[in-house]
């Protein structure tokens, strides 16, 4: 086969780059194709900075001529001003005027403090994290200007992908709050670890009114020693648990939504596990000194959706459990003498499982059938909530 021509229609004005075979051009001809062999076409585009906060569009197209017919590969590349975070230290107030694009690392270190302001959206490459070592980071979205943090993939093929980057790691961290942010697409969306705790009795992490979602492994890891609060929580459709406790730690969670939908196998969506071996051949077991779920929905395709893995030691370890007005999904209830007036194994009726529509339906038997555990005025949509008789989970109904 013979091609008489193959052309970069933009020519040098093209903001793309064309290599056939190993020969760069903009134009290429009689280009002789013997049977059963095949040409190799690499294109790249570099999109500069162009001062404007939208994203935009770079086009061209590639016109091979064929015995006097022409075929057109359309060539479009997708951009948009941001700043760049590599394996940098980051502070302060991060702009929201354009989007952050951290690769490797964006490192919060000791005594720092970053606040990401409401509207900002963080894009993550492959292995990425927000770190946070023994400093501070304050995440200060609203309901109708949310943060954003998932992979930097903006195709369609990847709005679904699990595994695009890490998360938010913090390491032994002051301090540091979450509030109306969508955590998505990553391999654990929050990682909590506080082996040597200097906070007090202030929690390492509060965070409220946040979606967390589609990861690889866990909504929220909370490993050895963490302290997290949490309200109106929305973790759902993650590779194994909604909130995974492990070597010890504490939580605090009110009208929060852990489901395991989307898991692989039939793992529970809560999962608490007071020891871990390490790679020093240790087995370390740790206390559980604060584990209150409150108002909350637990539930998922499995028969057990809360699974406890516990160890003592000379009988000195503490596993607080504290469960009151939940929903349960469970195949024998909860038993401790802080576990009273959960419903189990009662449909909550969400609107739809299949497209992740996690809200209670008018129906629902959630509906008014709360405690008096609420701390925030307000749902994840912003919503008032019935203090005297608060629907239970996430979302209150109006």
């Amino acid at each position: 086969m013979k091609i008489d021509h193959v052309i970069l229609e933009g020519g040098q004005n093209s903001k793309y780059r064309v290599n056939l075979d190993g020969v760069s051009g903009i134009k290429f001809s009689d280009i002789v194709l013997p049977a059963n062999d095949s040409l190799f076409m690499f294109v790249e585009v570099t999109l500069g900075e162009n001062n404007d906060p939208n994203i935009f569009i770079i086009q061209d197209k590639i016109r091979f001529e064929t015995n006097g017919k022409d075929q057109f590969v359309q060539l479009a590349a997708w951009g948009q001003d941001a700043y760049f975070h590599n394996n940098e230290y980051v502070d302060g107030i991060w702009p929201n005027d354009k989007p952050h694009v951290i690769y490797n690392i964006a490192l919060v270190d000791s005594l720092k403090t970053l606040t990401i302001q409401a509207g900002t959206k963080i894009y993550m490459h492959k292995g990425a994290m927000l770190y946070v070592n023994s400093g501070t980071l304050n995440i200060d979205g609203t309901f109708d200007n949310k943060v954003v943090i998932q992979g930097d993939r903006l195709e369609a093929f990847y709005d679904d992908v699990r595994g695009q980057y890490y998360g938010i790691y913090f390491n032994e961290a002051l301090p540091s709050s979450i509030n109306h942010a969508i955590i998505k697409n990553g391999t654990a969306g929050v990682h909590v670890f506080d082996e040597h705790p200097s906070n007090g009795s202030a929690y390492t992490l509060t965070i409220n009114n946040t979606e967390i979602f589609n990861h690889s492994s866990y909504g929220i890891f909370n490993y050895s020693g963490g302290k997290i609060s949490g309200e109106n929580l929305n973790i759902h459709n993650n590779g194994m648990y909604a909130y995974f406790l492990l070597e010890g730690g504490s939580h605090n969670f009110r009208h929060c939504q852990f489901m395991s939908y989307g898991a692989e196998g039939n793992q529970p969506a809560v999962a608490i596990k007071n020891y871990f071996t390490r790679s020093d051949g240790i087995t370390y077991i740790a206390n559980v000194n604060e584990g209150v779920i409150y108002n909350s929905i637990i539930y998922g395709g499995g028969d057990y959706q809360v699974a406890y893995d516990t160890l003592t030691q000379n009988g000195a370890v503490t596993i607080d459990k504290v469960y009151s007005k939940n929903f349960i999904k469970q195949g024998e209830d909860l038993t401790g003498a802080n576990i009273s007036d959960n419903t189990y194994n009662v449909n909550p009726l969400f609107e739809n499982i299949e497209e992740q529509d996690f809200k209670i339906k008018a129906n629902s038997p959630c509906k008014d059938s709360g405690g008096p555990f609420t701390i925030l005025q307000n749902d994840i949509e912003g919503n008032q909530r019935d203090f005297a008789n608060p629907d239970i989970g996430a979302y209150e109904l109006q």
